[in-house]
């Protein structure tokens, strides 16, 4: 197994002077020295050889001890010295100081194909950065953030990406709902990675301690190996790096928005330089198309980073990453106008990409009300996003095609059959996913019995100005469905999904896992022989722990 390694974070950054490991304050430092803790009986569970081959290894070098041992921290590597970043952060809206990497160590950074990678362990153990915590992880979550990373780049959201998902061997205890009552789970180490990991929060705990030296290091550094379009040292060089970061994170929750994901956690640590999805703990798909719906049960309450408030958490992280960087700049105006340029993009930005989900090639005025008119629609009746914009893709733009009938006829017959799925799903074990007629609009519908009176009318309304708006563009109904595919997914990892992989390889059984992997491969294919997995979250998942609301527990 031959890596190009080639450090330059621990080369050309300060370091903490202290060696030990040891939960601390680590001041005028970008980064603290740590070895992973040597797992008891370490063991592969996936590799991403998508990943793999993109780093230049060899499925060859997959089998290898080497490998087993640098994925899961049982030896360091030779030229390598493992290490914990230092950052900062606001969490929920508040300044949290010091926060770190608690539980990741990053093993080192490679180059192949002239493009620069770092490897990062999540759940090798204890760092300065840990507080009260062990720096450990569990299998369940780490399936999760394994196959969302590679999930998410197949699906063309910027991210990071997973190499490697690994048991430790060890038992870790966690309180799964923070609800008292813990237990032991399956120990597992997920081997991230980025170009880098450097956060907003890497910024402000500098900024916070008014350490404007090792902030002008870290942001020169960014500058010369990420964004080396800017010089470094100069006024017009950080403001030209801090719009291309404003840029890439609004490209990134654009993307968040059109596949309907949601992050979560959206603290100012949570988000990446690059403008990168990273941090996959309690997130989740819309199921029924609600912009108020939060996956985490920490903001259950008030909702901060509901989906439908992604965008404007984004400028309010952009905000304080403009705070962190004024004492380099000392000039607000021209960082206030760069902040202003994501206020009025993101709506432009917003419309093209839904023009682009309704298969709509020119822009019209009357857009915007076409697509305000379908949001209110979408939330009238619990509405799979999902299913619904996949099969969008089936009306046609000929109006002798009576859509409301075709796609709005619920008769008492479909109704009963619905329900009569639905009762099944409760019953049935939830080991095999319930299928559902699949190819029409009205399969988006968790309760196809409510789509009457004013709301099928609001429908009916919709899908007439929805194929008059169409008889207006160029392309064929297979063209314009072909062009819809491209951006509106069939298949994205649905939380119950990743449940129903979790309690499979809790047994042991890791064939779900393989398969779930393959599938979100190629999210955007038809995939016949994986049918089954595009319907509606089944009726048993509906307020199942780990299917619904999740925790930051890992």
């Amino acid at each position: 197994m031959q890596l190009h390694i080639k450090n330059t974070f621990t080369k050309e950054l300060p370091a903490d002077p202290i060696e030990q490991n040891t939960r601390r304050q680590v001041e005028k430092a970008c980064f603290s020295y740590v070895t992973p803790r040597i797992p008891s009986a370490p063991s592969l569970v996936h590799v991403s050889k998508d990943m793999a081959t993109t780093l230049g290894l060899s499925e060859d070098d997959l089998e290898t001890q080497r490998f087993l041992n640098m994925v899961t921290g049982a030896k360091v590597l030779e030229d390598t010295a493992p290490y914990a970043m230092c950052y900062g952060g606001h969490q929920f809206g508040h300044w949290a100081g010091q926060l770190g990497d608690g539980r990741a160590i990053n093993l080192t950074e490679i180059t192949h194909n002239n493009k620069r990678w770092a490897l990062q362990l999540k759940g090798a153990g204890a760092t300065p950065y840990s507080r009260t915590a062990d720096g450990l992880a569990v299998l369940r979550s780490s399936i999760r953030e394994h196959l969302c990373s590679e999930a998410m780049y197949h699906l063309g959201v910027p991210t990071t990406r997973s190499l490697s998902l690994a048991l430790s061997g060890d038992k870790v205890l966690r309180d799964m709902l923070y609800d008292g009552n813990a237990d032991y789970e399956k120990g597992a180490i997920v081997c991230r990675v980025a170009p880098n990991f450097i956060r907003f929060g890497s910024f402000e705990i500098f900024a916070s301690r008014q350490d404007s030296e090792t902030l002008k290091t870290l942001v020169d550094y960014t500058i010369k190996h990420f964004y080396p379009q800017y010089e470094g040292g100069t006024k017009e060089g950080y403001l030209g790096f801090f719009n291309e970061v404003v840029q890439n994170t609004l490209e990134m929750i654009v993307h968040w928005q059109r596949v309907g994901f949601v992050h979560g956690v959206m603290n100012t640590d949570n988000m990446s330089i690059l403008g990168l999805t990273i941090d996959y703990g309690p997130y989740g798909w819309l199921e029924g198309y609600d912009p108020g719906w939060t996956p985490n049960t920490t903001d259950r309450q008030n909702k901060r980073y509901r989906f439908g408030n992604q965008p404007q958490i984004g400028l309010w992280n952009l905000l304080q990453l403009a705070n962190a960087l004024f004492p380099l700049i000392e000039d607000a105006a021209p960082l206030e106008a760069i902040l202003q340029t994501y206020h009025t993009e993101y709506p432009k930005k917003y419309i093209a990409m839904m023009r682009e989900k309704l298969g709509l090639q020119s822009a019209l005025d009357t857009d915007i009300q076409l697509i305000a008119d379908l949001e209110k629609n979408l939330q009238a009746s619990e509405t799979d996003m999902t299913i619904f914009f996949r099969n969008l893709a089936l009306v046609s733009k000929d109006e002798s095609k009576n859509v409301e009938t075709t796609f709005f006829a619920f008769g008492e017959a479909e109704v009963h059959a619905e329900r009569s799925r639905n009762a099944k799903a409760e019953t049935e074990s939830h080991t095999e996913p319930v299928e559902v007629p699949s190819h029409s609009l009205k399969s988006a519908f968790y309760k196809p019995e409510e789509i009457t009176g004013t709301i099928l009318s609001d429908w009916e309304a919709w899908l007439l100005a929805y194929q008059k708006r169409l008889s207006q563009e160029h392309l064929t109904n297979a063209e314009r469905a072909t062009q819809m595919n491209r951006v509106n997914p069939k298949y994205v990892l649905r939380n119950y999904i990743s449940q129903l992989v979790i309690d499979e390889a809790d047994k042991g059984n890791y064939e779900l896992l393989n398969e779930i992997y393959t599938l979100l491969k190629k999210p955007y294919d038809e995939q016949p022989e994986y049918e089954h997995w595009f319907t509606k979250r089944p009726e048993w998942a509906r307020n199942k722990v780990g299917c619904s609301m999740l925790s930051c527990s890992s």
